[in-house]
């Protein structure tokens, strides 16, 4: 297993994390083999937001005595009310529910403090405007949580809180299907293929991809949610995009998306968390996904980079994604940040190098225009 860096909170997270959500209903006699997997998978980070309160119990029982050894995602505002999963935004519900975790897991303290399902202004409003926030920070404050973190489908809402400052963690649907979609589409849309017609694509949507270079900016850690689709990418017949991806690919595809740490597999049994976590010994072959996205009707990527780094080797030895994702994070106006600045000249190869042979335009699947760009970011880095 390989671990990255979550943002600034301090924390290291491995790259395949685990989303507990397809627990629930499970006794805890099938919980436990799908723990014991995990932990022994190097898997070190969680996510538990569903609010059942047996599926709580068992994975605290699942984890006796193991605690230390995984970073929990825990949510604010997921509720279980009258035997139903709810999200609320009342803080006296909110508080309740989030001592209940706590309680069920057997700890004295969530790592990453989630506000939950947060995808419009509304729910903006009442958790950054009301005392939700300043419940969050008090308890941050006294190390009941170590990060503030907040999940949401909707990258215009997503944005308008990362630029807020108070997020150290993001929880966000991302495969290539949704970051297809308008900013504004519905929940609902996501999972249609109504919303994605023939010829009306244009490549990643501008919001989702400023929502995630924002983030590397910002320092805010992106964790992965929904990057299957819920199942749907690994079928030709389901997908909206027509053709069939593999969880390799789709797990590769979310790592390669700026600021992001850990794509969370959602899984039920040791054999699906075992699909996930073999992703650090698979090749560049099969992490590959730009032949199969380009090979669809419905993905027009339109000369946009999608850092796959199909386009290698390169003779010049350049990093050509690295270069890319790094070029794509300069701000619009303003000075270049001195970290971005700093991670750019430490390449062992740069822009500057670039022989102009052109070798990686004639592979790029998706038509960038590379001996443009490399050109671009010399001048903007300077060498």
């Amino acid at each position: 297993m390989n671990y990255r860096k979550l943002g600034t909170t301090g924390m290291t997270v491995s790259e395949v994390g685990f989303g507990g959500e397809h627990l629930q209903g499970m006794t805890y006699e099938q919980i436990q083999p799908v723990i014991d997997t995990v932990i022994d998978e190097g898997i070190n980070i969680i996510d538990i937001f569903m609010p059942e309160p047996n599926v709580r119990t068992n994975i605290g029982k699942a984890l006796a005595g193991r605690r230390q050894k995984v970073i929990i995602q825990g949510h604010f505002g997921a509720a279980w009310v009258d035997g139903q999963y709810a999200h609320v935004r009342d803080l006296e519900a909110t508080r309740f529910f989030f001592n209940d975790l706590m309680n069920r897991l057997q700890t004295d303290y969530i790592d990453i403090g989630m506000f939950h399902f947060v995808d419009n202004d509304s729910d903006f409003e009442k958790v950054f405007t009301t005392g939700i926030i300043d419940y969050a920070q008090e308890l941050k404050s006294k190390g009941v949580i170590r990060a503030i973190g907040m999940s949401s489908h909707k990258p215009e809402t997503a944005l308008r809180a990362v630029k807020t400052g108070l997020l150290d963690v993001l929880l966000f649907s991302i495969n290539p299907a949704f970051d297809l979609l308008p900013a504004n589409a519905e929940l609902e849309a996501l999972f249609s293929a109504d919303g994605y017609a023939a010829g009306t694509m244009t490549g990643i949507n501008p919001v989702r991809s400023k929502l995630y270079t924002t983030c590397e900016e910002m320092g805010t850690g992106i964790t992965v949610m929904k990057g299957l689709g819920a199942g749907r990418l690994l079928n030709a017949a389901a997908s909206p995009l027509g053709v069939a991806l593999t969880p390799i690919q789709c797990i590769h595809y979310a790592l390669t998306r700026p600021g992001v740490a850990s794509f969370l597999l959602g899984a039920r049994t040791p054999e699906e968390v075992l699909a996930g976590s073999r992703y650090s010994e698979t090749s560049v072959e099969e992490r590959d996904y730009s032949v199969t996205l380009a090979g669809t009707r419905n993905y027009t990527a339109a000369g946009k980079c999608m850092y796959c780094n199909h386009c290698l080797p390169c003779p010049a030895e350049i990093d050509i994604a690295r270069v890319m994702k790094y070029l794509d994070l300069v701000p619009e106006s303003g000075p270049i940040p001195d970290s971005l600045r700093h991670h750019y000249t430490e390449m062992d190869s740069t822009a500057a190098d670039c022989l102009k042979c052109g070798s990686c335009e004639s592979i790029c699947p998706f038509g960038v225009r590379v001996i443009e760009r490399m050109e671009q970011a010399a001048a903007v880095f300077g060498k």
